[in-house]
């Protein structure tokens, strides 16, 4: 067990978790929303301190982050809890079950980190990913701070539901963020994911202003997908920038849902949509690859190529298209 960091004692032996929008006051020997953090004895202890339920060495794009350093790969660890529930959860095993762990400190993982690199493999540092790395926020918070010292990247990935305190806290050893911004009304985030949309909204506006970000959205059939939503969702996006990658993922059934799979068409129509406003948009788990291109806002060339999660960088020079020599919007 490690002290959890954003909680304030309360009365009757209560504590008040000041660490995501939720502010669960948890009882004595009672743990808050997400499972992982729980009231012994008046003191908030986070059980997921170094606990990983999974690590991984993965390409960058697989988190996905196109245009922060393209073609790179980045040690992965995931661990258990979530504060959101979404019945479409992709990693529902991790977020609200009882995976098996093993004990990995600060020190530990970014010595993995460095190790992939001392082999020669692009290794350019740490993600947090797999489930909701706020959940795991002492623990991300230390091995970020460590990584950063040993010369190494940081990323999250998340659904943004955080406080702007422990937010503002992280970022300046955060290098990039892929956050979900899970639909883009109150309505689907109380119903499907019991939550709130301002608060991811929020995440996003104060991210990007201190590292690179890219937002993912899932396409659920009838709940997220439609034009007005999409273009609302769009607009936000590029009042902030146009350069801001927007990807769209597709939905297949998993956890408590059995919609059936997002229609192509739908991402398609997405797709369109979004470029109308954004210089950049994808669409995921569709296999489709010329919707996974990056391409010069200016003349439209394929500057990144992407198959799978191979990636070919050769219509770059560093960051300006080979074709017209435009500049664009990325971390190489």
């Amino acid at each position: 067990m490690h002290e959890a960091m954003f909680y304030q004692r309360k009365e009757k032996g209560r504590v008040f978790c000041g660490l995501c929008p939720k502010g669960c006051t948890i009882q004595e020997g009672q743990r808050g929303f997400c499972r992982v953090r729980e009231n012994r004895g008046d003191v908030l202890y986070t059980l997921n301190y170094g606990r990983v339920s999974a690590c991984a060495l993965d390409p960058v794009e697989k988190k996905p982050l196109y245009h922060f350093c393209p073609g790179s790969l980045v040690f992965s660890l995931g661990t258990l809890g979530c504060n959101l529930k979404c019945g479409f959860c992709q990693n529902w095993q991790i977020a609200h079950g009882q995976p098996r762990t093993r004990i990995l400190s600060p020190g530990q993982a970014v010595d993995m980190a460095l190790e992939q690199k001392s082999r020669g493999l692009a290794c350019i540092g740490l993600a947090y990913t797999y489930s909701e790395p706020f959940m795991w926020y002492e623990y991300v918070y230390d091995t970020s701070r460590l990584a950063r010292e040993a010369g190494l990247q940081n990323v999250l990935v998340t659904n943004g539901y955080i406080r702007e305190e422990p937010l503002r806290k992280i970022l300046p050893y955060i290098d990039a963020m892929n956050i979900d911004v899970k639909g883009f009304t109150d309505q689907y985030y109380r119903e499907n994911c019991l939550g709130k949309l301002g608060p991811v909204k929020r995440t996003v506006e104060i991210a990007r202003q201190e590292c690179h970000v890219e937002i993912t959205t899932l396409l659920v059939p009838g709940l997220n997908d439609s034009p007005a939503e999409i273009s609302e969702l769009t607009d936000w996006v590029a009042g902030m920038s146009r350069d801001i990658p927007l990807h769209f993922s597709r939905y297949f059934p998993n956890y408590q849902f059995d919609l059936p799979a997002t229609p192509e068409e739908t991402l398609h129509r997405a797709y369109r949509i979004a470029g109308e406003k954004l210089n950049y948009v994808f669409l995921g788990n569709l296999g489709d690859p010329a919707t996974q291109h990056t391409y010069c806002p200016r003349c439209k060339f394929p500057v990144i190529q992407r198959g799978g999660y191979a990636t070919d960088t050769s219509g770059l020079q560093g960051k300006i298209c080979l074709k017209c020599g435009q500049a664009l919007e990325l971390i190489i």
